[in-house]
């Protein structure tokens, strides 16, 4: 019983430094911000694009940031084990 007290504190710990983390990613001008709550906090475009480009690379920032936030849980998840 006490073991499975301790993973949830430890859950509840690592859920608190996700949400805390931000993830920013910048290509050709477009620079977005991503919390761990996966809220976007912060877009800044580039007006020197198309509007076409603009919409792929931010779609391409967004994937990249999801991969990061992704990538750093599974670490951190197999560093509680």
């Amino acid at each position: 019983m006490f073991d499975s007290l301790k993973k949830i504190k430890e859950l509840k710990e690592l859920s608190q430094l996700v949400a805390n983390q931000k993830i920013e990613i910048e290509k050709k001008g477009i620079r977005l911000v991503v919390n761990g709550k996966m809220e976007i906090e912060e877009i800044q475009l580039n007006p020197g694009l198309s509007k076409e480009e603009q919409e792929k690379v931010l779609k391409e920032c967004f994937n990249e940031a999801m991969k990061k936030f992704q990538l750093d849980l599974i670490q951190k998840m197999s560093q509680m084990q």
